[in-house]
């Protein structure tokens, strides 16, 4: 058993983007029977990740659950055909699903948030059951960034260690707004989670003492990517170039990105990703 802990974390709540369809935003399709979320999920388990926390809000949950199911299975043990008991050797991977706080909703419900919410929720309860049990880093995938997850595969040593990883497009990452991979410590996500609370819940000016407009009151609900994690820690850091990024944060890019990678994108194989359910007891 490896004794490292990776949790992935996949954002879904947040902001609406402009697609105006009647399904959330991260489920809009990549490619044949192939959603966003999907391929954040492939991604983590491809990360080498040992469990998988998705957030999102209690309307969509049953949707997304029907969809992804209780666990996918690790791509390094899916084609060990040679194995004389080939069933028994796959390693699963439980996919859990964390709603955003009732008094977070209209206040800090942004798609970054809900990606420190989710850091925070799998720290505390994995903490609860045993600190054995406490992840030591976090993996981030978001669903609005698509790029071939395959390839992370050969870095999974460089991933599962206490130094910063960041996947990189054109120089530039997560900290400058892009929707790559990259993991994080709870001590950094702690320190960004509490300036974001300490932001969002400022109630009055400082100089005038008057209250601020509504707006303003709860700015952390609008952050983007960029400006929640800009300060992240780059010392010590790994980087990997992402190959063929392409975001789909808008119907703009996501006709693009159809257009120039969608044919070539395909859903990976029912043995790693396919909806299935743990047996109950008894």
């Amino acid at each position: 058993m490896n004794p490292f802990h990776l949790a992935g974390i996949i954002p879904v709540s947040g902001q609406p983007l402009d697609f105006e369809t009647p399904w959330p935003d991260a489920l809009m399709p990549l490619a044949p029977n192939y959603l966003a979320v999907e391929r954040c999920v492939a991604e983590c388990a491809y990360a080498g990740c040992e469990t998988i926390w998705i957030v999102c809000n209690d309307d969509i949950q049953p949707l997304i659950k029907h969809r992804l199911g209780d666990y996918a299975s690790d791509p390094v043990w899916v084609y060990r055909y040679f194995d004389k008991y080939e069933r028994e050797q796959q390693k699963t991977i439980p996919i859990y699903y964390v709603p955003i706080s009732a008094h977070d909703r209209g206040q800090r419900d942004s798609l970054s948030w809900s990606a420190l919410h989710g850091m925070y929720t799998a720290d505390y309860v994995s903490r609860m059951m045993s600190r054995w049990l406490k992840p030591n880093m976090f993996y981030v995938s978001f669903p609005y960034g698509v790029y071939r997850v395959s390839f992370l595969r050969e870095h999974r040593k460089v991933i599962s260690t206490g130094d910063p990883f960041y996947l990189v497009d054109k120089n530039q990452t997560v900290a400058d707004g892009k929707y790559l991979g990259f993991t994080i410590s709870w001590k950094e996500a702690r320190r960004i989670r509490k300036r974001i609370w300490e932001e969002s819940t400022l109630k009055n000016d400082k100089e005038s003492g008057k209250r601020l407009p509504i707006e303003e009151r709860f700015s952390a609900r609008f952050n983007t990517v960029q400006e929640t994690f800009h300060d992240i820690t780059k010392e010590r850091a790994n980087y990997e170039p992402a190959p063929e990024y392409y975001p789909i944060d808008s119907w703009e890019n996501y006709t693009e990105y159809a257009f120039l990678l969608g044919r070539d994108i395909r859903r990976p194989s029912n043995k790693i990703l396919k909806s299935r359910n743990f047996k109950g007891i008894g």
